[in-house]
């Protein structure tokens, strides 16, 4: 069961607004009352360092953590934080997640490049430790493309067959080339190079800060609900 709005009053009052508001996204979508692990991945790469100063990467973590509370019913999002390698992988919960981000942030060391695969392969080894039979959604926030694609590449691919879903979140520039591989992995061919397509883009501009919740949680509930009907017909999600 998702997390009650009961508990979420009294462990987190200060989400309820953004709990609230994620059930409408899943409404619409037509996925209230589905279950899935959530992970969130933040970039940590030198040009992202504006936008930890200004508050929104630790508004991206609180509302996916609003998210997550209608999806899972642990309050816990794993969360994964990559440069040039893997920076720390730790978790924000319910009862503790104001500040945490700049916090695990500023505990991570330098700020590097930009690499993705390692901070997906974490989040799949984490997936797998789990022990978990849940589909698992994805937020993986970038403010560019890595610096190792054909790697990035072929693990989308090949994760194609397990039942987790990335969503891609940019900050920076909708129209900017930066996004251009986004774009790529978000329209690799299916059945060609994947079993199902099991990634979404989501741009969300040069000022993440002030878009809404509503545009943010109808923008990952964009692909995600076809990707659960698309993994459940592939036998990718079982049960």
């Amino acid at each position: 069961m998702a997390i009650s709005p009961d508990r979420m009053q009294a462990a987190a009052p200060g989400l309820v607004s953004l709990y609230k508001r994620a059930r409408v996204s899943l409404e619409k979508a037509g996925v209230e009352g589905e279950r899935a692990a959530v992970y969130l991945v933040l970039d940590r790469s030198g040009s992202m360092r504006r936008h930890y100063r200004e508050g929104a990467v630790q508004r991206l973590a609180e509302q996916v953590l609003g998210l997550a509370a209608n999806l899972d019913d642990d309050g816990v999002v794993p969360v994964v934080f990559f440069s040039t390698g893997v920076d720390g992988v730790a978790e924000i919960a319910l009862e503790a997640y104001e500040g945490r981000v700049n916090a695990l942030h500023e505990s991570c060391g330098p700020m590097g490049r930009t690499n993705y695969h390692l901070a997906m392969q974490a989040v799949l080894d984490h997936y797998e430790a789990s022990g978990s039979d849940q589909p698992a959604l994805v937020v993986f926030q970038t403010d560019g493309g890595p610096s190792s694609r054909s790697a990035a590449e072929r693990l989308l691919c090949s994760a194609a067959r397990l039942p987790v879903f990335w969503q891609f979140v940019g900050f920076g520039d909708p129209d900017g080339k930066e996004f251009d591989f986004l774009r790529k992995l978000d329209e690799l061919p299916v059945p060609g190079r994947r079993v199902v397509d099991n990634a979404g883009f989501y741009a969300a501009g040069a000022e993440p800060g002030t878009r809404s919740d509503a545009a943010l949680y109808d923008a990952l509930m964009g692909e995600f609900p076809q990707w659960l009907a698309a993994a459940r017909a592939a036998g990718v999600i079982r049960g």
